[in-house]
C-alpha cells in the first residue's frame, strides 16, 4: 500500500516557459478557461500545497465555486473545499491577506519557530511541524512529511508553487502528474522564474515525463503529462 498521497503539479507559464515576469509579479496571464481548468483540477484533491512566497504573490487561494465540481466532491465524500497548506519556515504571514477570509480549511507547514506565531490564534486549524528541519536552513523531509498528510486522510494533493517548492519534490520524485498551460505570451528576461527552480537537474538526470493528454483551447494548450518516478520512492 503506497505511504505518500497522489500528486499533481498544476502550473501555468508563457509560451517561452516563464510563470512571472523579471519582477516576478503575479502571473495573471491565464485566461478565464485555464482559472476554470485549475479549479477543476484542485476540485479532485483532498488538499492544495504551495509555498509562501507564493501565497504573498496573490493574497488569496483557488476557491471552488462551480456548483457541478461542489456537488461532485460532496459524491465523493470530500469536503467542499480542500484543505489549503502553506508551506512557510518563518510563518510570517499577514492575517489581512484575503486568504484569511475564504472559507477554506487552512494548515500551515513550518518549523517550531513558526509555529510559536500562530499557535494562540485561529487563522490556521492545524500547524503541522516539518519533519527533519534544521532551523537554520530549513531542510524539509519531505517524505515523511507526505507520509503525515497522507496518515491525515489526504490522498490526494495539488501542488500550486512556487519553483523552488516544485523543485524540492521533483528532486525526490514525489510529484505524480504535471498540468502544465501554456499560455501565448512572451516575457523573456533571464531572472524570470520558470515552473521548476532550484539549481536544476543534468540532462542525464532530468525528470523524464509521459504524455497523457493535450488539449487546445483557443489560444491556449494544456498538457498532462505523468512523471517517470524511480521505483524505490512510490512505496517509500
Amino acid at each position: 500500500m503506497n505511504k505518500l498521497p497522489h500528486t499533481t503539479a498544476i502550473l501555468a507559464m508563457t509560451a517561452d516557459g516563464k510563470i512571472a515576469d523579471y519582477q516576478r509579479s503575479a502571473a495573471r496571464f491565464g485566461s478565464a478557461k485555464d482559472k476554470a481548468h485549475l479549479e477543476k483540477q484542485v476540485s479532485l484533491v483532498d488538499g492544495v500545497l504551495f509555498g509562501a512566497d507564493t501565497l504573498r504573490a496573490y493574497g488569496t487561494t483557488i476557491f471552488i465555486s462551480e456548483a457541478s465540481l461542489l456537488e461532485s466532491r460532496l459524491k465523493r465524500s470530500q469536503k467542499l473545499q480542500p484543505v489549503q497548506i502553506v508551506v512557510s519556515a518563518s510563518g510570517i504571514l499577514d492575517s489581512q491577506w484575503h486568504f484569511f477570509q475564504q472559507s477554506v480549511p487552512r494548515w500551515l507547514l513550518t518549523v517550531p519557530s513558526g509555529a510559536k506565531l500562530w499557535r494562540s490564534k485561529t487563522e490556521f486549524e492545524r500547524i503541522l511541524i516539518i519533519h527533519g528541519t534544521k532551523e537554520k536552513n530549513s531542510t524539509i523531509n519531505w517524505v515523511s512529511t507526505f507520509v503525515q498528510l497522507k496518515g491525515l486522510g489526504l490522498n490526494k494533493l495539488a501542488i500550486l508553487g512556487g519553483g523552488e517548492l516544485v523543485a524540492s519534490l521533483l528532486k525526490l520524485d514525489l510529484i505524480d502528474e504535471l498540468w502544465i498551460t501554456i499560455c501565448p505570451l512572451i516575457l523573456g528576461g533571464n531572472n524570470s522564474p520558470t515552473p521548476v527552480g532550484g539549481i536544476g537537474f543534468k540532462q542525464s538526470q532530468g525528470k523524464k515525463l509521459k504524455l497523457l493528454e493535450v488539449k487546445q483551447i483557443e489560444g491556449e494548450l494544456f498538457l498532462h503529462y505523468q512523471v517517470k518516478r524511480n521505483k524505490l520512492m512510490t512505496n517509500s
